[in-house]
């Protein structure tokens, strides 16, 4: 691929400015859109930083409820890593480079606030593996999904092989993590890759939206379900239980259960005012 034209600036949350990519905050949402256009938005370390920084400070913002991660333009969500870069990497650095991924991917797979991936073309290798990071997925028609770093000698680095398998069970993810196979829209909603398949115009509109059916509840709620969920995967089914249960408790003394209990109650019903608390 071609170099990439220079990317749109944008002011950090923190007041630093980022070189690849926007951050924008609207109704609660957090919008982080990688901006290496000319570069199909692929991944270089510095991206990756910079997509960290974006994440910790959503996650920190008391104005921010959710995040969308998307990418800049109507071709590309993300094409994986910067080819040019990793074809220079010796052994250890190419560890380095995964490791660092992962653990960038992870604190967007454990947010305390829900994360969707809006797929808005191409996601390939480190893009297919950014959007199975996030709590949801929704896609437009023209998205595209493979993990094709067989095809260069190499392997997934950034979570895929361990992601898609626990998402769309063993014998399809080895389809496309051993041939590279590319799959589309439609194939990866019936696969259970994605949550929504959308018309492109309708892309972000449908992930605000569904970010704001989960934003109108309880927000601790959220929280420890998200927690509840994930947690679970690394866990036995007793421990996986007995954390549930601890968090149904914690739940269940917040001021928002009695809140949420109380608005259902009431004749006539009405809508709870939840505080995060």
């Amino acid at each position: 691929m071609s170099e990439g034209m220079a990317p749109e600036h944008a002011d950090g949350p923190s007041g630093g400015a980022y070189e690849n990519l926007t951050y924008e905050v609207a109704d609660r949402v957090a919008t982080i859109t990688i901006n290496r256009i000319r570069k199909f938005n692929a991944l270089n370390a510095e991206t990756e930083r910079e997509i960290d920084r974006a994440v910790r400070a959503a996650i920190d913002s008391e104005d921010v409820g959710g995040i969308i991660l998307t990418g800049a333009g109507e071709r590309a969500f993300c094409a994986g890593a910067d080819i040019e870069m990793i074809s220079n990497f010796t052994g250890p650095q190419a560890k380095e480079f995964a490791f660092d991924g992962q653990f960038i991917f992870r604190r967007i797979e454990t947010s305390p606030k829900p994360t969707v991936a809006a797929i808005n073309g191409l996601a390939l290798g480190g893009g297919c593996e950014l959007a199975l990071a996030c709590h949801l997925r929704v896609a437009s028609e023209t998205a595209v999904f493979a993990l094709p770093e067989v095809t260069l000698g190499v392997i997934p680095g950034h979570g895929g092989t361990v992601r898609l398998p626990r998402l769309v069970g063993r014998g399809l993810a080895l389809e496309m993590i051993l041939s590279g196979t590319q799959v589309d829209a439609r194939r990866a909603y019936e696969m259970g890759l994605v949550n929504r398949v959308v018309p492109a115009a309708e892309l972000l509109p449908a992930c605000r939206a569904l970010l704001a059916s989960i934003l109108d509840k309880a927000p601790l709620a959220v929280r420890y379900a998200l927690e509840s969920t994930l947690r679970a995967e690394t866990l036995s089914l007793d421990d996986a239980l007995y954390l549930e249960a601890t968090l149904f408790g914690m739940a269940c003394a917040t001021e928002d259960m009695k809140e949420g209990t109380r608005a259902f109650l009431e004749r006539p019903k009405r809508k709870p005012e939840f505080r995060s608390r």
